[in-house]
């Protein structure tokens, strides 16, 4: 689910630990496409490829292509059905064969940096009313992410720029950059996640340490990472309180858009 091959890959099985709840916007965003052009399907940023059967089945004879930098999610996604085809890449670098029907994004953009250059490269290289369709994560404010930051900057001054955790610009940044490109449409969801508790664990902590935090916590020590994770901890549980059952209803907010052009 990266841009490029990280020093530390993805671990996949931490990533599918909540797979429905990640899915459903993707297959949100493939609802959302109402046109395609004649090329290929291009799943960017597949990951472990969870949503190549579901685009294989709209590509309507199309070959579906998977793009990841991640060599254990390219390993993943080659045990699923649906792809045609996998492709290694980085996202900034990555260049179709041949010009696409379909370059769909699920929340993996907000890792790549420079969008004002990378959204009008990607709609760039799509065919004749070819589709591009992204989501990305919009929670960044909320104290599920935010914390881990303020928490880290907190306890380890001058360390926070180096830790690369991901980022969106303003919505009204992608509306200027695409929509004069064609048929451009922009909306958020919230989606309310019942996440259930891991025993000496937060929910919330276990939904985003293996995403938004990776970075924040592969780029401490042991005991450093410890002593984050029991301060994150104590602040979850005064903003999501854990029910009696032991679960929390989580919110988690999402970008969509797509781009026809």
């Amino acid at each position: 689910m990266s841009g490029a091959a990280a020093s530390s890959d993805w671990n996949p099985g931490a990533y599918a630990r909540f797979r429905d709840l990640r899915l459903r916007p993707g297959l949100d965003l493939l609802n959302a496409v109402s046109r395609m052009g004649a090329g290929d399907l291009i799943d960017l940023g597949c990951g472990n490829g969870a949503l190549g059967e579901a685009l294989k089945a709209r590509a309507g004879g199309r070959e579906v292509i998977g793009v990841d930098g991640s060599p254990a999610m390219l390993e993943k996604a080659g045990q699923m059905p649906g792809y045609d085809s996998l492709q290694r890449a980085d996202i900034m670098d990555w260049h179709p064969r041949r010009a696409p029907g379909l370059i769909f994004s699920n929340a993996v953009l907000h890792w790549v940096g420079n969008h004002e250059d990378l959204m009008p490269r990607l709609a760039g290289l799509l065919g004749k009313g070819g589709t591009l369709a992204v989501q990305m994560p919009h929670q960044n404010k909320a104290p599920s992410h935010r914390v881990w930051l303020s928490l880290a900057e907190e306890l380890f001054p001058g360390r926070i720029e180096k830790m690369g955790t991901p980022g969106v610009m303003a919505p009204v940044k992608y509306e200027e950059l695409l929509s004069r490109r064609g048929q451009f449409r922009l909306w958020e969801t919230e989606y309310y996640q019942r996440l259930v508790a891991e025993a000496g664990s937060h929910p919330v902590r276990r939904f985003t340490e293996s995403t938004y935090a990776r970075p924040v916590l592969e780029a401490l020590d042991k005991d450093e990472k410890a002593d984050l994770i029991r301060r994150y901890e104590e602040v979850m549980h005064a903003a999501y309180p854990v029910r009696a059952d032991g679960s929390v209803l989580f919110p988690f907010r999402r970008m969509f858009f797509t781009l026809t052009v």
